[in-house]
Parts: C-alpha cells; sequence; structure tokens
C-alpha cells in the first residue's frame, strides 16, 4: 500500500461508498492511537480530519450508534498520515481492535470453537457494518480458516486493518499465533476479498 495523501479526489471517492459502521471503530482506533503515540497525536488527527472538511471527535462518538462508512475510511487515512503509520502498524491497529470492542465481547460465548465462530462471523460483521457480505469456513483439523468479504470495496487501507481484526478473532478461538494473507482482493482485479488464516 502506498503512503497516499488525503486528496480531494480519494477524499471523494471514499466518502461517494454507501454504508454505516459502528462507532466503536473509531473508539478503539482512538486508544490505540493514544498507546502508540499519545494525546498529542490523537489531536492532530482530529485536526487533520476537521482540515479536509470531516471533523471528528472521537470522545464523542458514541459506541453503538452508526456513521458514514466513508468517515471510517478517512480516519485511518488521517492516522496513517498524522502518525506516519507502516501497513504493519495498520494491521496492529486492525489487531487490536477486537480485544477492546464490545459488540466482540458480547459474541465471546460463541467463541467456544473456529467451527461456531466462523458460523457466527456474519453476524457479528453486520453487528459493525450495515454494507458489505461475509461468509467464514473453518478446517480446524488442517488449521486455517477462510474468510471472504462480498460488495465491499472501499480502499487497500480497509485491508491492511481487516488482516489484522480477522486475525485476532481467530487467534482468540484457537489460543495459537495465527498468520493473515489477503489472497484476494477487488483492488487487485478480483471479485472479492479473501483472507486466508493459518495458525
Amino acid at each position: 500500500m502506498t503512503n497516499q495523501a488525503l486528496t480531494k479526489e480519494i477524499i471523494k471517492e471514499v466518502m461517494a461508498v454507501k454504508g454505516e459502521v459502528r462507532g466503536i471503530v473509531f473508539k478503539t482506533d482512538a486508544e490505540f492511537v493514544l498507546k502508540e503515540k499519545g494525546e498529542k497525536s490523537l489531536k492532530a488527527v482530529e485536526e487533520e480530519l476537521a482540515r479536509i472538511g470531516y471533523p471528528l471527535n472521537y470522545k464523542k462518538l458514541k459506541t453503538m450508534s452508526f456513521y458514514p462508512l466513508g468517515v471510517r475510511v478517512l480516519s485511518l487515512l488521517a492516522i496513517k498520515k498524522v502518525c506516519r503509520f507502516s501497513e504493519e502498524d495498520i494491521k496492529r491497529m486492525g489487531a487490536h481492535a477486537p480485544k477492546a470492542s464490545f459488540v466482540i465481547k458480547l459474541f465471546a460465548g460463541f467463541f467456544s470453537s473456529i467451527t461456531k465462530t466462523a458460523e457466527q462471523a456474519p453476524k457479528m460483521w453486520h453487528k459493525h457494518y450495515t454494507v458489505g457480505r461475509l461468509t467464514a469456513e473453518s478446517h480446524e483439523e488442517k488449521r486455517y480458516t477462510v474468510i471472504r468479504l462480498h460488495d465491499l470495496v472501499i480502499h487497500p487501507i480497509l485491508c491492511s486493518y481487516l488482516s489484522g481484526y480477522f486475525a485476532t478473532i481467530v487467534q482468540m478461538v484457537v489460543n495459537a499465533p495465527v498468520k493473515t494473507t489477503e489472497i484476494k482482493c477487488p483492488h487487485r482485479g478480483d471479485e472479492y476479498h479473501e483472507f486466508l488464516m493459518k495458525w
């Protein structure tokens, strides 16, 4: 992923994508920035978002309310720019999110096996996002899981974030290190996103 600036073209393209996302995603991102870079950096992210015309006060966002998906991506891009985060840092931010998400904690009872988690994954997705269709299949005996995300193409930064996010959810279930690879991606010409997680 290139270190793209928040140009008018990118902003327009991102904001044209329909859909909403729960406020918790912003909250967990802000928590990660505070932990890694401190209050000053989070304030600088808010200033960057205000500069491009999408002001955001992370502390005032409501955890369970829905916000535009485009603003969520702009938030990630502003964090990446201000904090000088690499793609790996964005993955780490995604990996941090399930540990702090109230919605994921609600589903913790379903994490008794990777098979049950795969069955519940589409419901978990729709608790966070109003767009995109997620499917998952588990192969516990072969030690891998595949997650496919259909009907959501917005910006590659979300691919990096979700790689970390999905890895942590699987890791919470299998209790072992998980390696995630996005083997298919619409940004590379594929029909949908496909994440392969091995442990």
